[in-house]
C-alpha cells in the first residue's frame, strides 16, 4: 500500500482517505486503521516541533481483537492522572507547565500534539481530528527510549522529572521485560521478535463501541517504545 500511496500527491491521498472514512462510516477497527494510515502520511506543512512518529500500518494487519479487558483507558505522568478520550491536551499542558500544542492537517485529517523530552525519552501526547473533539481530547500517547541522548528531539520541550514515568492503565511503562508485560497484560494479540500488539474491541453500556490498541517494541527484551490508542464509535 505504501508504494501505491507514494505515486500520488500526498494532499490528495490524505483528502481521499478522510472523505472515505466520513462517507462510508466504517466500523470501529476499520475507522481507526484508516485514520492511523492517514496520519502516518507526512504533510508538507509540518510545524516547527517534531510530529509523532508515523504508525507502522503493518502492525495492524491480521491482528484480531483478542484482549477482553479494556485497554488504554487511563494514563499517568508521575502524579498527574488522565484518561484517554477525556483529558484535553490543554489540561496536560497546564499540569506540566511546558510545551506548545502543535497542529497539522485539516478537518478530519488534522492532528494536534504535545511533544516532550527528557534524557533519552521522547514523548508525544496526541489528539486526532474529529475523534479528539473541539477540546482536543487525548486519543493517543507515544513514548520512546532512544539509544543515545543525541537522538532525542531537541525541538521538543523538556518535561520536568516529576512527571515521570509515563504509565498506561496503572501497569505498563518503559523498561519492563517482555515477560513482565505478559504477566501484567496477558498474552498479546500478535507477537513478533521485536514487537507485540494488544488489540481490544468491545461494546459499552451506552450502545457505543470502543477500539483500543497497545503497540509495544522491545530491544534486548526490554520495552523501549509503547503506543496507546483508543477510539469510541457508535
Amino acid at each position: 500500500m505504501a508504494s501505491i500511496i507514494e505515486e500520488f500527491p500526498r494532499p490528495i491521498v490524505r483528502s481521499f482517505l478522510s472523505d472515505h472514512v466520513r462517507q462510508f462510516r466504517v466500523g470501529g477497527r476499520k475507522t481507526l486503521f484508516l485514520l492511523l494510515l492517514l496520519f502516518a502520511i507526512p504533510a508538507y506543512d509540518c510545524s516547527a516541533q517534531t510530529p509523532p512518529p508515523p504508525v507502522d500500518e503493518h502492525a495492524f494487519e491480521r491482528v484480531p481483537p483478542t484482549v477482553v479487558k479494556r485497554l488504554a483507558t487511563r494514563f499517568s505522568l508521575g502524579a498527574f492522572a488522565g484518561r484517554f478520550e477525556e483529558t484535553p491536551l490543554g489540561a496536560v499542558r497546564k499540569a506540566v507547565g511546558e510545551g506548545t500544542i502543535q497542529h497539522q492537517g485539516d478537518a478530519g485529517g488534522s492532528i494536534y500534539w504535545l511533544c516532550y523530552r527528557r534524557a533519552q525519552h521522547r514523548l508525544w501526547v496526541v489528539s486526532h481530528g474529529e475523534m479528539g473533539g473541539p477540546d482536543h481530547r487525548v486519543t493517543e500517547i507515544v513514548e520512546e527510549l532512544t539509544e543515545k541522548d543525541t537522538e532525542t528531539s531537541t525541538d521538543c520541550a523538556v518535561i520536568p522529572e516529576k512527571f515521570a514515568p509515563l504509565v498506561f492503565d496503572g501497569k505498563l511503562h518503559l523498561g519492563m521485560s517482555r515477560q513482565e508485560v505478559v504477566t501484567a497484560l496477558g498474552p498479546p494479540s500478535k507477537s513478533e521478535a521485536a514487537q507485540m500488539v494488544y488489540s481490544h474491541h468491545g461494546k459499552l453500556a451506552d450502545g457505543f463501541e470502543e477500539t483500543a490498541w497497545l503497540i509495544l517494541r522491545f530491544r534486548e527484551e526490554k520495552l523501549v517504545s509503547m503506543r496507546g490508542l483508543k477510539t469510541t464509535t457508535n
